[in-house]
């Protein structure tokens, strides 16, 4: 595993001085696990460039534990290769001094912002989450396909070196989303420690909180409560767990009708690019890449934990899933505009407009139909007016908590009709479910399409 840091600060050798290294000599340090290389492929006033190497021994991964099942899966495996927390440890123990933010010789620019380059290679994760980490940090993030899922990794940006060293020293495992040595409470302070100052505001904070501990939930729960305390009577989501939205709707399986729906409504509309705005977990995805009509798909969503298990729920990156050309996911908001997904024949909303304050749906409304202005845009939301019918749902209470609001019928036509009347589309309301007499169907939809597309 490979990891160089390089700058182009006049004189650009002072690199030198805030690693803690001189440039002019091969450092080399011994590990539980191996050896750790240091040194410096360029060294000049433009240029400094310093590479830190590890040298796994597999022997030493192994040795001491006991039993010798499955000892040649042991042996037999990426861990001597792949950038994990055995980079990390290279780390804290190669740049110790870097990492504290300290320099003896050039103390006023270990606290000042200079251009910095990184390049971790082979890195774990996928591009869609490696990007879904580093980028709402402020690098250009720049990823290479590797061979069996693996990247290499490309960072600038101006910061100083202490902070590019934390947001590495943390997001390398959490990319790996595994640990070679147990972890217990102090790795929470480590985690709190080096993700002072950015990680309380990441969007992908619980997706680093949950993998940098292990999905050990009682620590996990422990750190964001200390990084964001308006956190502490919050669960964290476990992959597949069910929402309490699923329980209520399970016996009418009105999630499989939904996207049956939703998927008839784009093959009519003659979609052959859909963008799946809001995507979470993937779940529409799965069934629009299994139809051949389907030419492009695009997966946008806000939350980095949502993405992360849509790509496992899609096989991305791995044999037998959908190829890159084909599918791609985006970490994105949907009242920003975002050039990646405009194009698209169609785009889907399905249950997502619930899950934004009110006074946000104006500016979704701008994006979505007012610049992006696919031919057609499907919306499913749930329908007030049936809730009464749920025997386990209290009266007055939404089906979701994260739901910021739930429309009657007559309220969500109001909404339709002005988008009709504001951007040029033309409406049809409709419902999915079993359709009560007094109260509709459970879900409702409203199928829009351009006028003259």
């Amino acid at each position: 595993m490979y990891l160089s840091l390089a700058t182009t600060h006049r004189p650009a050798t002072d690199l030198g001085f805030l690693l803690h290294k001189n440039p002019a000599r091969l450092n080399e340090t011994a590990l539980s696990f191996g050896k750790a290389f240091l040194f410096y492929p360029q060294a000049s006033a433009e240029r400094c460039e310093a590479a830190l190497v590890l040298d796994i021994d597999p022997v030493e991964l192994v040795r001491g534990r006991g039993s010798t099942d499955g000892l040649l899966d042991q042996y037999v495996n990426d861990r001597p290769y792949a950038a994990s927390s055995f980079l990390s440890v290279a780390m804290a123990r190669v740049l110790g001094t870097a990492m504290a933010g300290n320099s003896r010789e050039r103390p006023d620019l270990a606290r000042q912002e200079i251009p910095l380059e990184a390049v971790v290679t082979p890195l774990a994760g996928g591009e869609v989450l490696v990007r879904a980490l580093f980028e709402p940090l402020g690098w250009t993030v720049s990823v290479e396909p590797l061979p069996v899922g693996f990247v290499t990794l490309r960072l600038a940006g101006t910061a100083r070196l202490k902070t590019l060293l934390d947001h590495l020293y943390v997001l390398i495992p959490v990319l790996d989303n595994d640990k070679h040595y147990w972890v217990g409470e102090a790795e929470v302070a480590k985690l709190l420690r080096h993700g002072e100052g950015w990680l309380e505001s990441h969007p992908a904070r619980e997706t680093i909180v949950n993998r940098y501990l292990k999905h050990r939930r009682g620590l996990a729960r422990q750190a964001l409560e200390r990084l964001v305390p308006e956190t502490r009577d919050e669960a964290i989501e476990e992959l597949e767990k069910p929402t309490r939205e699923d329980a209520i709707e399970a016996p009418i399986r009105l999630n499989d009708q939904r996207l049956e729906a939703v998927v008839e409504a784009l093959r009519v509309a003659g979609a052959r690019t859909v963008a799946d705005l809001g995507c979470g977990e993937g779940k529409l995805l799965q069934r629009l890449v299994r139809e051949r009509w389907v030419d492009s798909l695009i997966g946008l969503d806000a939350s980095a934990l949502s993405l992360d298990r849509a790509t496992k729920r899609l096989k991305l990156n791995l044999a037998g899933g959908p190829p890159a050309e084909r599918l791609r996911l985006l970490h994105g908001a949907l009242t920003y505009r975002d050039k990646r997904w405009e194009g698209v024949d169609a785009a889907a909303l399905v249950e997502v407009i619930e899950h934004l304050d009110p006074d946000r749906l104006p500016a979704l409304q701008k994006i979505v139909f007012g610049l992006a202005r696919p031919k057609a845009v499907v919306v499913s939301t749930p329908n007030a007016d049936y809730n009464a019918l749920f025997p386990n749902l209290p009266p007055g209470q939404l089906r979701h908590p994260d739901h910021r609001f739930e429309w009657t019928r007559a309220e969500f036509e109001v909404w339709a009709r002005a988008i009709e009347q504001a951007f040029g589309y033309r409406c049809e309301i409709g419902g999915i479910g079993a359709v009560d007499a007094e109260r509709g169907a459970p879900t409702q939809m409203a199928i829009f399409r351009r006028e003259g597309a």
